[in-house]
């Protein structure tokens, strides 16, 4: 799922905080990416995941809104931007295993009373001595 149409993204270039020193009141470095994530095409599943990664970041408008102003340079961080957005589709992509029931054996069942008889009498020594 890393092909992401480039209808559907639109990059903004914002003034960045961080590293930089002067040059990051001068110069807008941080990308913004907002992507239309209903022109992705992406399953009703897929889009569930997403909205569960994405978290605050998804508006209720369905965009879905990443910046990046880790580095300083508008390519890096349009770069770094790019990769966030393809890791989260990566991951809204991949299934959950489905779970088996399963159902303890018998014999499993008896080591576990077993267990819990001999807990129960180390924890019934522990008591007061009754000199009778």
């Amino acid at each position: 799922m890393a092909d992401v149409p480039d209808d559907a993204v639109e990059e903004r270039f914002l003034a960045a905080t961080g590293p930089g020193g002067q040059n990051v009141n001068k110069v807008a470095t941080a990308c913004q990416l907002r992507v239309d994530v209903f022109r992705l095409g992406l399953s009703p599943e897929t889009y569930r995941r997403l909205k569960v990664i994405a978290g605050s970041r998804l508006t209720a408008s369905g965009t879905l809104v990443l910046t990046a102003r880790r580095y300083r340079t508008q390519e890096a961080n349009r770069q770094d931007a790019r990769a966030r957005l393809t890791e989260m589709l990566v991951e809204a992509e991949k299934r959950e295993a489905r779970r088996v029931k399963t159902k303890p054996s018998r014999a499993a069942k008896a080591r576990r009373v077993d267990e819990k008889k001999g807990r129960a009498q180390v924890k019934a020594g522990r008591g007061k001595v009754r000199l009778d």
